[in-house]
Parts: C-alpha cells; sequence; structure tokens
C-alpha cells in the first residue's frame, strides 16, 4: 500500500495532541479547519468508537450541503477514505459492502454517513425543525459555529449527545464535542468564545506533558519500568482527555508555510478590515458606537432562508448544490415582481431586491459591480440569479441621480440603460420615479423608524444573500455638516486601498435606502403599478 505524507500545522497539531473531550477551535481562513481539524477528529472517534453516532450540525441544509460535506470529504480522499467503499453518505450501505451494524440503527439512512465499522453521523441542520430530536449520539461536530443558533443547541442538540454510554464508557471522547470557525463579528454569533474561560491551563499543560512524556519513553529501549510508565502516564492522560477543555484562537498566518506570503498580501489587499482582521487575523472586532442605522439588530432583522426542498433532493450532487440561484431561496415568491433599487457611480454600482411579505420589507440579495463591470453587466447578474422566475418582472424604484446622468454608463442615462438591459434579458419592468432624494436626517428618520417597527414595513434582511451589504450597514458612520446630520460618506470618492475596498463603504447604503422608501411609499400589487415616470406625495 503507498503511503501519503499529510502536511499537519502548528495548531493542527496542538490540536490533534491534546485531543481534548471539548474543543473550540478559532482559527483564520484557510487556516485548514476542514483538513487539520474537523475530518481527522470525525475520523478518530470513527474509529476508537466503532459502531457509534455521532452528529454534524450546521445552521442550514445548505451550508452543510455545499461547505461543511464538500470540504470534508475532500480531505477524507487525501487521507485515502473514498465514497462508496469506505463510507456511504445519504443511503444505506448495501449488504455487498460488509459493513457493520451501528449499536443503534438510524430510522432513516436519507441524512447519515455510514462507515464500515458500523460508525454513522447525523447531518443535523438547524433550519429543519427537530432534526436533533429521538438521535442518541456520541459526540457532535460543530462546523462555521458563528452561525449556529445556541439556543437550538442547547435546547435540542446538546440533550441528544448524552446518556447511552453503550461499549465506549471507557472512551475519552464519549459524548465529545469540537466546534470550529473564523472569528464571529455579531453579538449572537460570538456565544463559543466563552469557552476560553471554560479551559483549565493548567490541565493542558499536564496533557502537553504527559504526550511528550510517552512520546520520549517510547523511544527508549523497552524494559519493564519502561512499558509501565507508558501505561500509567496512557491512563492518565485518558483522564485528563476526558474532562479537558481546549480552547484556540489561531490566524492564517500560522498556515504561512503552505499558503506562501502572497496569499496573506493578497486577503490584505482585497479584503475589507474588518473582515480581514477577523477572518485572516482572527482578531476579535471592535463595534462601531453611533451610525446611520443605530436600530439595526442582529436578532431581528437578519434572517436566513434556504430552500431545503430544492436542496434535499439534489441527491448529495454538490456540483449543483453550488450553482447559484433563486432555486436555493425560501423567501422569494417567484410569481411575484421583485423589487429593485440601484446606487451608481463611476466605479462601483450595486442593485438590491427585495419583495413585501405582509408587513415586512424583505431585502432578497444584492449585487455589486467595479471597475470595467458596469450596469448593464450588473443587470445581467441579476437576471442570471433570478434565471427561475416565472413571470420576469421587476419594479424599479429610482430618484432624480438616475435621470440624465451619464457618467457610469456611455451616452444614455442610468435609467435608460437599465430599463434596456432587462428588456435585452426578457425582463418587464414597471418604473416608478420617487422623485427627488430625500434629504439624509430625514431618510434616518423614516428608516429608523422602520427598524424599529413603529411605522412602515419592517426591514428584513436575508443575511448570507447581502454579507457586503450587511457590514456596509453596520459601519455607516454620520456627521454634522453644512445641511445638519448627515451619512457620513467621506470616503465614497477617495481611491480604493487594500484597506479600504469600494463594497464596503456607503454606496450600497444608499441602494438599500432607496428600496425601503420605495417599498414603505409606493407599494405595489401584481398588474397594479404607478405609471412610468409618475411620482406621489410622500408622507413624511
Amino acid at each position: 500500500m503507498t503511503r501519503k505524507k499529510i502536511y499537519f500545522n502548528n495548531p493542527q497539531l496542538e490540536f490533534r495532541y491534546i485531543a481534548a473531550h471539548t474543543s473550540v477551535f478559532v482559527g483564520g481562513r484557510r487556516l485548514g479547519k476542514s483538513h487539520g481539524l474537523n475530518a481527522p477528529w470525525m475520523l478518530r472517534n470513527v474509529q476508537h468508537m466503532p459502531r457509534s453516532g455521532g452528529g454534524i450540525v450546521g445552521a442550514t441544509f445548505q451550508q452543510l450541503l455545499t461547505r461543511t460535506i464538500p470540504g470534508t470529504l475532500k480531505a477524507f480522499e487525501d487521507m485515502g477514505y473514498k465514497r462508496n467503499l469506505h463510507y456511504y453518505i445519504g443511503r444505506k450501505p448495501p449488504k455487498a459492502a460488509g459493513f457493520k451494524e451501528p449499536v443503534i440503527q438510524p430510522v432513516s439512512y436519507d441524512h447519515v454517513m455510514s462507515w464500515y465499522n458500523g460508525s454513522v453521523q447525523f447531518l443535523i441542520s438547524q433550519d429543519i425543525p427537530g432534526s436533533s430530536n429521538s438521535l442518541t449520539l456520541q459526540y457532535i461536530l460543530g462546523d462555521e459555529a458563528k452561525f449556529l443558533d445556541f439556543e437550538k443547541l442547547k435546547d435540542e442538540t446538546f440533550p441528544a449527545n448524552g446518556g447511552f454510554k453503550g461499549p465506549w464508557k471507557n472512551s475519552p471522547w464519549l459524548n465529545s464535542m469540537l466546534f470550529t470557525s473564523d472569528m464571529p463579528t455579531t453579538k449572537k454569533g460570538s456565544w463559543f468564545l466563552s469557552y476560553q474561560d471554560k479551559m483549565d491551563p493548567d490541565l493542558i499543560e499536564a496533557i502537553k506533558w504527559l504526550v511528550k512524556e510517552i512520546y520520549r519513553l517510547k523511544q527508549l529501549p523497552a524494559t519493564t519500568y519502561t512499558q509501565r510508565m507508558i501505561r500509567e502516564y496512557s491512563i492518565r492522560l485518558a483522564q485528563f482527555r476526558s474532562v479537558a477543555v481546549y480552547y484556540r484562537e489561531a490566524s492564517t498566518i500560522e498556515n504561512v508555510a503552505l499558503l506562501g506570503k502572497k496569499y496573506i498580501a493578497q486577503m490584505k489587499r482585497d479584503l475589507p478590515p474588518l473582515v480581514f482582521a477577523t477572518s485572516i487575523m482572527c482578531i476579535r472586532p471592535g463595534k462601531l458606537k453611533d451610525g446611520f442605522y443605530p436600530a439595526l439588530r442582529d436578532s431581528v432583522h437578519f434572517y436566513k432562508a434556504y430552500d431545503n426542498s430544492y436542496l434535499l433532493n439534489l441527491d448529495y450532487d454538490f456540483d449543483k448544490a453550488s450553482e447559484q440561484s433563486c432555486l436555493q431561496d425560501a423567501d422569494v415568491d417567484l410569481y411575484r415582481p421583485i423589487c429593485i433599487a440601484f446606487d451608481y457611480n463611476a466605479n462601483i454600482n450595486w442593485l438590491v431586491a427585495g419583495q413585501q411579505s405582509g408587513i415586512k420589507a424583505l431585502v432578497l440579495k444584492s449585487f455589486f459591480v467595479k471597475y470595467q463591470r458596469k450596469l448593464r453587466e450588473l443587470v445581467d447578474d441579476f437576471c442570471n440569479y433570478y434565471r427561475h422566475h416565472h413571470t420576469r418582472e421587476v419594479v424599479y424604484y429610482y430618484d432624480n441621480t438616475a435621470l440624465g446622468s451619464n457618467y457610469a454608463v456611455s451616452d444614455e442615462d442610468f435609467a435608460s440603460v437599465i430599463c434596456s438591459q432587462f428588456a435585452l434579458n426578457g425582463w418587464t419592468v414597471h418604473r416608478v420615479h420617487i422623485g427627488n432624494p430625500l434629504k439624509h436626517h430625514e431618510k434616518h428618520i423614516i428608516i429608523d423608524q422602520g427598524l424599529k417597527g413603529q411605522k412602515y414595513l419592517l426591514p428584513m434582511i436575508n443575511e448570507p444573500n447581502n454579507e457586503p451589504l450587511k457590514l456596509a450597514l453596520e459601519h455607516t458612520g454620520v456627521k454634522v455638516g453644512a445641511n445638519g446630520f448627515q451619512k457620513d460618506k467621506s470616503g465614497e470618492k477617495l481611491a480604493e486601498t487594500e484597506e479600504d475596498l469600494l463594497e464596503h463603504r456607503t454606496d450600497g447604503t444608499d441602494a438599500f435606502d432607496t428600496l425601503m422608501i420605495g417599498m414603505f411609499f409606493y407599494p405595489h400589487a401584481s398588474g397594479n403599478y404607478v405609471s412610468s415616470g409618475g411620482s406621489a406625495a410622500m408622507p413624511i
């Protein structure tokens, strides 16, 4: 059999030889969490607790299907484990495979990984109610932990990870847990940072000493004394591991030997400062104390909406799952027009899309293009993503900034370019002209009242589909200028730098504002729109 060498960086090695019962690892992007942490941890539990059952927890089934599972399966393959040979996923292994049976048989194998030695792992999605119910687990893995709902973990999944000890009662990893993530930027996503306070540094140091001492003794000639000490130390090590909590933060730089310095430099150039600090350097973020949207709350105004019926029917076809389209979104009504608004600039152009749902103004998705890509390409991106929309209609909200201007396009004004490009894509545009742009303090009052649920519609933002917009909204500042209270847009006209990317400035928030104003004051029903070029009085 051909042996293959696999590289592990220092944080990965430390994690593996400490092997604590409960581990929380906060690591930078491309540190190697799938290959160096998740996959080896899962394989260890599979092999040390044959015929056991584990849980792989994701915030959404879409996350499991498109990010967690593909990366883990690639790591298994690199370590020599083949799908439909060493394990099966989404179906019961055929009898011809000769797999052992798990101690507790799954009721259904639809969302189960089954291993050659009888071990199974359940795919648990928090957006599928009750997916942890009736399970009896021997361990839990939570990838991208910053997106997990801690209350659901505490109420649904943690209780499943206990009770039945079976033949694994002497394993230090019975009912073990691993949570991996990059650094969270929100309070809700920071629940696992508290595990740092639960770690006993002295116990971790004792484990390190025992590991080193056992290794040292194994290098010596085998004697009665060395064998006895190895046994005694191994028993002590298992005892320590069984109660240990290990917490570690590590930046991407600790994997520089594999990634190279150019990758770090590129990330510093391409990512906004906050994202670079959290996702690469693994630095806990600070907060903007005052902003233009002070009522914006993670727990109130952001949501996730994946169409699990579509994803579940893909039969674990990861290529299809990776194709971006509105079929994966559960919040869009494909039979009703989509409301859109733009922001127009020479170097960056934005489109923000939404639909009304009862008392809510849903922000379905946002798009932006930069530099050589202009408004026509932006419209094309929208039409491609929503290519499965049935009526292909949009309600285009625009103010006077879209008329008589052409600095982002050729010799046509913005509104004309947008409408003609939609027509080329086979879409119908219902133009709604909302007049002159509101003053900043007026927009602030209106949108703030909406965010607080006091008046108008309640803005609700699909978080995974609007990540750059979310970051921009949360970090839009204010200033007092010649016209009084204003959104701080002072950085918009500056040249883009590696510390200050265009897509994380305030441009996108202006498109968001226009969309909200349009949806608040110019509601529409299918087939009943404000006439082209018309305007209406806005009750402020």
